[in-house]
């Protein structure tokens, strides 16, 4: 309906320049900007019967006056006026506020209607609108919408009919007949009408079905528009390699590959053999294997006769995949270096001379390997681990280092099936989603608040074997607004605790880099037992002999975070184990502990961390890439993005979408939207 853009919203008879300014408030601005400011939720007027509504629903009953009405006076002009109500086999209680005037229209066996909140416990509805006559009404559901400023529900409701009898012949249809009759789609006009005028639930199904799949088919078309567009643009290397070499180094490796760790292996060395630059990412729980399959990824280059370059989030990270790719690659003639901003001075030229000779095959780093001093002679492949810890541009400067190089991205992050088709729609994705065999399962307890003392005994016997134990905390100092144990009081507590047993050391996000950095080096050696810290341990932190993992007031975390912070432990080849200390007064907090005791499994965790807290949390912050969908949910519409996805795909792909009369109004939309332009819009 791209031509309703050009008709300003005081075209429709009835609003003036006034009503214009507050619509322009609520960002209407356009005839089709009304059409599409959807309503948020309806008023259903339908009868219901009361055994089907639940306590506090809204809920419209018929029943006869079964007492005469009792009125009560309260304050000035307050009053509270209740009568029996016989509805069907029930006799309710019905409450009404400030109507007096009600005691003398009603009379015993007089039939009414009642629409109001159900209080099932009391069996009473409190009144929103008595109808003194049996049900009748026009129309049942009446669409609520959002408003600002002057503008009231009422008046929106008349602007959109007065818009929807004056445009309506000028609603164009963007979804072509075919794809509308294969899934049985009204048509955009129909759709409109019934999502802001609906006669029946069934036709509000119908109406926002439609809706779902627009909205998916549109985002998802920018997406593969986009992925094609770089592609196309951008040719990458075909690298040649042994894939003999390659399963020959496969099998020096001190484990055998998982199913799940061969299937993201040949999925990358197809991409790496093409003629198209690799744009994948690499999603594989804490464990399971990903730098290991980084290892063969780089060793794949090197065969090539390229050089790979890693990038990780903290310099401790970075020192400890250089130890892990030195011990598998070096014995078949790769060399790898570490390039961090604390190698300095000689080591640092000699090092900077070698990568641009190409004698050091593979580099690993911090953003240190973004710096223009960095020069590769030939760079054929670049991981970035962590990935969202990286910003856009950071990436885009390391993938510039080379001519196209393959880029795989590579996160401990669980995402959701629905929210990585969406957030990295325009990337390819494998998941390692199977643990290597002999790994023990990390054991997990929620307890309450009281039971420290047991806990804090607990974790000194584990002490007294060799073993360490992290302290995680929501907060950094004290708060007024959140009543939760924070990181330097803890520290202090655990302090005098342990009499000065056992070393403990204090993390969070007010150190500086290099503070963070020795602190961490401090319990890697084992200087420090306890380690107290804030969530920046989240990501990138290595500690075989840590067994414990104490979360205080963890119903503050979600459970993708929580499952991450557990993921710390359990690295080495003792049991270990995760104390959620919790008291959470919400149903939600307390099946966020239950599911953590119940799965170490990170996407049967992320996939119901979405449910609990939606999209928009999901990441801790608003993500980027995220889009606002008016009427679509990813979570509970999962399966329309799928198929969306795939037909966007599908229409991208075919010769008949770019020169077809059918797809122009899509292909409009991709320009008017700057997707053919290769620019990705949030």
């Amino acid at each position: 309906m791209s031509n309703l853009k050009q008709f300003p919203v005081t075209s429709i008879k009835g609003i003036g320049e006034e009503t214009a300014q507050s619509l322009q408030q609520a960002g209407v601005h356009t005839v089709q900007d009304l059409l599409e400011y959807f309503p948020f939720r309806y008023e259903d007027y339908q009868l219901k019967d009361l055994a089907e509504v639940k306590h506090e629903e809204k809920a419209t009953v018929e029943g006869k006056v079964h007492s005469q009405p009792s009125l009560a006076y309260y304050g000035k002009k307050r009053s509270r006026l209740t009568f029996r109500l016989l509805v069907g086999r029930y006799l309710i209680t019905v409450i009404c506020f400030n109507r007096p005037y009600y005691k003398t229209k009603l009379e015993m066996g007089q039939t009414v209607t009642v629409t109001g909140k159900w209080d099932q416990h009391r069996q009473a509805i409190t009144v929103q609108e008595l109808q003194f006559s049996p049900f009748k009404r026009n129309q049942e559901i009446d669409p609520i919408y959002s408003t600002k400023g002057d503008l009231t529900v009422k008046g929106l409701r008349r602007f959109v009919s007065l818009a929807l009898k004056q445009y309506s012949e000028h609603i164009d249809d963007m979804i072509p007949p075919a794809i509308r009759m294969r899934y049985k789609l009204l048509e955009r006009k129909e759709a409109l009408k019934a999502i802001h005028l609906p006669q029946s639930h069934e036709q509000l199904k119908q109406a926002r079905r439609r809706f779902v799949y627009e909205e998916f088919l549109l985002f998802q078309l920018k997406m593969q528009a986009l992925r094609k567009m770089e592609r196309e643009q951008a040719p990458g290397i075909e690298q040649r390699f042994d894939s003999g070499q390659l399963a020959a180094f496969i099998q020096t490796l001190p484990f055998p590959l998982t199913n799940a760790q061969k299937r993201v292996v040949t999925e990358i060395a197809k991409d790496m053999k093409s003629p198209y630059r690799m744009n994948r990412l690499l999603q594989g729980d804490v464990g399971s294997g990903k730098t290991v399959v980084a290892a063969i990824a780089l060793y794949a280059t090197v065969l090539a006769g390229y050089q790979g370059a890693l990038m990780v989030p903290t310099e401790i990270l970075a020192e400890q995949h250089v130890q892990s790719l030195q011990t598998m690659l070096e014995k078949v003639g790769v060399r790898v270096g570490l390039l961090t901003s604390s190698v300095k001075g000689k080591s640092r030229r000699e090092l900077l001379e070698k990568v641009q000779a190409g004698d050091v095959h593979v580099v690993v780093g911090t953003h240190a390997l973004i710096q223009d001093e960095v020069q590769f002679h030939k760079l054929g492949l670049v991981i970035t681990d962590e990935q969202h810890r990286f910003g856009v541009e950071q990436r885009r400067v390391l993938r510039e280092k080379g001519e196209n190089p393959d880029v795989l991205f590579m996160t401990a992050t669980p995402i959701p099936r629905t929210l990585a088709i969406t957030v990295f729609g325009e990337m390819d994705v494998s998941i390692i989603d199977e643990m290597p065999a002999g790994r023990k399962v990390i054991e997990t307890y929620w307890v309450k608040h009281d039971m420290l003392e047991r806990i804090l005994q607990f974790i000194d016997k584990e002490l007294s074997h060799g073993r360490q134990a992290y302290v995680i905390c929501p907060l950094i100092e004290e708060s007024d607004k959140l009543d939760v144990q924070n990181a330097i009081d803890v520290h202090a507590t655990l302090t005098q605790h342990y009499h000065g047993k056992w070393k403990i050391g204090l993390m969070h996000g007010r150190l500086s880099a290099e503070e963070k950095e020795a602190v961490m080096h401090q319990f890697s050696g084992n200087d420090v037992q306890v380690l107290v810290s804030t969530t920046v341990v989240e990501v990138g932190v290595n500690v075989p002999n840590a067994t414990v993992m104490l979360i205080y007031d963890a119903e503050r975390f979600g459970l993708s975070q929580l499952h991450q912070l557990r993921g710390r432990v359990g690295r080495g080849s003792e049991q270990s184990y995760c104390v959620l200390m919790a008291d959470p007064k919400s149903e939600n907090g307390k099946e966020r502990m239950r599911i953590m005791t119940e799965t170490n499994d990170g996407f049967v965790l992320s996939e119901k961390d979405l449910e609990l807290r939606g999209p928009g949390d999901f990441f801790g912050r608003k993500q980027s890439g995220l889009p606002d969908f008016k009427v679509a949910d990813m979570v509970h519409d999962y399966r329309a993005l799928e198929v969306a996805r795939d037909d966007a795909a599908l229409l991208v792909n075919s010769e008949s979408f770019w020169k077809e009369e059918q797809y122009a109004l899509l292909r409009s939309y991709l320009e008017d939207t700057g997707a053919l332009n290769g620019e990705k819009l949030d």
